[in-house]
């Protein structure tokens, strides 16, 4: 099977390696791809939002699956487009991927449907918004209803910084036209867990859950990012609560989503909130999260390709699949200064030609934001690299990943030096 995958990011690195394990493989097709992603199948240089380019490319490469990565080009309805050409596509419509394109349609979704999640109101005026502030009282969160890159919630301990998050999104622009209407929602106190599940507008298979790391530094201090590491499985997803999970929150959406006329197709990520009161929604994604695919796939004992292909032609899914026993956790390599200002070509030291990591066992590193100039291997993003490794338990494989991170050089080179610290307090001797 000739297979195309649009993105070239961390994300993109764990699903094309992934997929070039499968014996189904005959060729695989990545735009634009990385350096890293190059070892495992040949890279064209067209940017992922670039509907028009690559419609043409995907006419001309003439793939039997393709595998849309971010969600940029699923909100821009490249999976529609390519549909339309009749090739099968893994990712959903432009309207399903609304669940994250749109968090005030998220939002009503919700509502309307009994899906628990917090309260909360829409706006597109900075007034009224900064008076449901009030009347919500602090902590709480206001959030660009649009696509911000993981970057356009922000959590506001005091008024006083709810109403600088107001005017940054509806006076400043500082997320362009997706922060011109916001969600203004109480804020919800307990443990955060995303989880995966994959459907074909009808049937759903649970995948597994992990851990993100939002915010730049330890402690869960400084601005949110992308990611800045992740684990898996996430111990607050015991069995009963995965359970839950499903039943009050993955299949009602699925099923609202049919009930709404855009039946949902591709890996549905719900970011979780666990209270007290038991799993709530703090947003939806319409695709592999970053960085929890690069630990979630090491992990999956199964071949990914038949899964993939079964959601794009709407085959029917397995009820359950095969899971390896060992944890799994990444560690983000960031340029100095993400998520704000930094600079690029930095040069990277300790990985062989291909990008690897030579000579150790269990370790994957998967590229971000990197690129050749002149031979070398440079950096070319905020997230450079994800060092992932498998383990025994998750402090085994949080131990194996920071040993592998500590052999990775490049000028400004900036990490969390606490990932899966959750994890490892539950483990603690109380």
């Amino acid at each position: 099977m000739k297979v195309l995958v649009v993105g070239g990011g961390g994300r993109e690195h764990a699903l094309a390696w992934a997929i070039a394990r499968s014996p189904l493989l005959t060729g695989l097709v990545v735009a634009p791809g990385n350096p890293g992603i190059a070892r495992h199948g040949r890279c064209a240089p067209v940017r992922d939002t670039a509907v028009e380019e690559l419609v043409a490319l995907a006419a001309a490469e003439r793939p039997e699956l393709v595998v849309v990565g971010p969600e940029a080009p699923l909100a821009l309805g490249l999976g529609d487009r390519l549909r339309a050409r009749g090739l099968p596509v893994f990712g959903p419509s432009a309207a399903a991927a609304r669940l994250e394109s749109s968090k005030a349609f998220a939002k009503d979704l919700m509502a309307r449907h009994g899906i628990p999640t917090a309260h909360f109101r829409v706006f597109d005026a900075p007034a009224p918004a900064r008076a449901y502030c009030r009347k919500l009282g602090a902590p709480l969160v206001v959030k660009a209803d649009g696509l911000a890159a993981g970057k356009g919630a922000i959590v506001c301990r005091t008024l006083e910084e709810a109403d600088r998050a107001v005017a940054r999104c509806l006076e400043e622009r500082a997320f362009g036209e997706a922060g011109l209407r916001l969600v203004v929602e109480e804020f919800m106190a307990g443990e955060e867990a995303s989880f995966f599940a994959l459907s074909d507008g009808a049937a759903v298979l649970p995948l597994v859950a992990a851990q993100d790391h939002k915010t730049v530094f330890d402690d869960d201090r400084g601005p949110n990012t992308g990611g800045m590491g992740a684990y898996s499985p996430a111990p607050v997803m015991d069995e009963e609560m995965t359970d839950r999970v499903i039943t009050e929150i993955v299949r009602p959406t699925i099923a609202a989503m049919a009930k709404e006329g855009a039946p949902y197709s591709g890996v549905l990520f719900v970011g979780l909130m666990i209270t007290r009161d038991g799993p709530r929604v703090v947003e939806f994604n319409c695709r592999f999260g970053d960085p929890e695919c690069q630990a979630i796939l090491p992990r999956l004992d199964e071949d990914l390709l038949p899964l993939l292909e079964a959601v794009a032609r709407g085959r029917g899914l397995p009820a359950a699949i095969r899971w390896r026993a060992e944890a799994s956790a990444c560690v983000v390599m960031a340029s100095g200064g993400y998520p704000g200002h930094y600079e690029t070509g930095r040069e990277i030291s300790g990985l062989d030609p291909t990008g690897a990591l030579p000579d150790v066992e269990g370790v994957q590193v998967f590229h971000a934001g990197t690129a050749l100039r002149a031979g070398r291997l440079v950096t070319a993003g905020g997230r450079v690299l994800g060092v992932q490794a498998l383990g025994h338990d998750i402090r085994e494989a949080v131990v194996r990943a920071y040993a592998a991170a500590a052999r990775i050089r490049f000028d400004g080179a900036h990490f969390r030096r606490d990932i899966g610290r959750r994890a490892l307090a539950r483990q603690e001797p109380r």
